[in-house]
């Protein structure tokens, strides 16, 4: 990912004051690169503790299935709040919400170390700041998704997500052998990096000046009567709807991802440091498909790529379990990882143009909530099969949902006949 360039930002006449120039590419639009920035650095951060994470957990216990646990607590916590937030995140400051989430989220990441230096890390605490971190990552990513398409044009929405697929695409690139290095050198200092990620975050938000959310004319609702109407307006679109299953069932299988992977190397004999290369291969993959995912949305339909992705997810799924060495197992991931930005940013692009901005927390909290419950279940089922069987057996386990999805997106009609993104029109 290219460091982008800010040129100065001039409002033309008749311009309402807060929204983005009228034309001309992204990098003219401040407040995106303000929120792109912020996220580039907040994304490494995040990568650099999501291995160390693991790594503690395995350290401190010895124990696979713990590991698992821990790692679907954020899945759990979405169960809790993923409704709710979506509800509060259309009724309240957005970008208030984001600024106080990610201050939040940097003071228990830095916890972590704190407690480290002086001898007294638990348990305990380890699942207490997974779930405080998991909370504000709710609140911070349902609002951030819904004032994008404030922030920027609907005809440059595409774009714009595949700018903010490619910060994480260069985080798993450089945050994991960051991490690596940083955690061979002391087991806090990666949360201290994340920490320090999270409050320049929230300083790039500060400076951003516009209103994150139309005005709201309607009386409010019952907050239940709220989450409602936007699981009402999920429900009666059928493509959207699928999507948001098939969202679920990547995530069901993609959800202890890091922790098989991890299993894998150790398996091979391999160093923190090394494990941390091997991930950043994903970061390579994921960069070059980002690169391509502009093109690839403006020659196909969302069907078309949902269908051929889908497969592809399949092919390159079962060659984790041939690698013979750590250097087979970073080339698989590379590869692998060159499709996912192309499904994410075309999903997620199609659903932001399609719902309505006084639904977008509401609607997009549903998806959340589908996606990391399916996540959670993941991590945990992934921590309980390799404790069980291994993790050669577990990678052939997880093909299976994996070709069922395949088959379901294939056959689903309402998929195979959605246009390009470009000609969806907001309901």
């Amino acid at each position: 990912m290219a460091v982008v360039e800010v040129e100065p930002v001039r409002e033309q006449p008749g311009q309402a004051a807060g929204r983005p120039p009228p034309s001309g590419s992204l990098r003219r639009n401040r407040n995106f690169l303000l929120l792109f920035s912020g996220q580039l650095v907040s994304a490494i951060g995040s990568q650099v503790s999501q291995l160390a994470f693991p790594l503690l957990i395995l350290a401190v216990t010895g124990s696979p299935a713990q590991a698992g646990f821990l790692g679907a607590m954020r899945g759990f916590v979405y169960v809790l709040f993923g409704l709710p937030a979506g509800a509060y995140v259309d009724r309240w400051d957005r970008k208030k919400v984001m600024i106080l989430s990610d201050s939040g989220r940097a003071l228990a990441l830095g916890s972590i170390p704190v407690a480290l230096a002086i001898g007294r890390l638990t348990l305990v605490q380890l699942y207490l700041v997974t779930f405080v971190e998991g909370m504000l990552f709710i609140f911070f990513g349902l609002a951030e998704t819904a004032c994008l398409s404030r922030i920027v044009r609907k005809e440059q929405l595409p774009a714009a997500v595949s700018l903010n697929e490619g910060t994480y695409s260069l985080s798993s690139l450089l945050g994991p052998s960051v991490g690596g290095a940083l955690y061979s050198i002391g087991r806090g200092f990666p949360f201290v990096a994340d920490a320090v990620s999270y409050a320049i975050s929230a300083l790039s938000v500060f400076f951003i000046k516009m209103d994150f959310q139309e005005e709201r004319t309607q009386a409010k609702l019952h907050i239940r009567d709220e989450i409602t109407e936007g699981m009402r307006w999920l429900w009666q679109q059928p493509t959207i709807r699928f999507l948001c299953w098939v969202n679920g069932g990547v995530n069901l299988m993609y959800g202890g991802w890091t922790l098989l992977l991890i299993s894998l190397a150790q398996r091979q004999g391999a160093a923190s440091f090394a494990i941390g290369l091997m991930f950043a291969s994903g970061g390579v993959g994921s960069l070059l498909g980002t690169a391509f995912a502009a093109s690839v949305q403006h020659r196909f339909t969302v069907g078309t790529i949902m269908v051929w992705i889908s497969w592809l997810f399949v092919i390159t799924w079962v060659p984790y379990a041939w690698a013979p060495n750590i250097l087979w197992l970073s080339i698989v991931n590379a590869v692998g990882f060159v499709f996912l930005p192309i499904y994410a940013t075309t999903h997620f692009s199609y659903r932001l143009v399609l719902i309505p901005d006084a639904l977008q927390g509401r609607v997009n909290s549903v998806f959340r909530l589908v996606t990391f419950g399916a996540g959670m279940l993941g991590f945990a089922l992934t921590g309980v099969l390799l404790q069980r069987f291994g993790p050669i057996t577990t990678v052939y386990i997880g093909a299976v949902p994996a070709a069922l999805l395949a088959v379901l997106t294939t056959i689903n009609p309402q998929v195979r006949h959605a246009g390009r993104i470009a000609d969806a029109h907001t309901g």
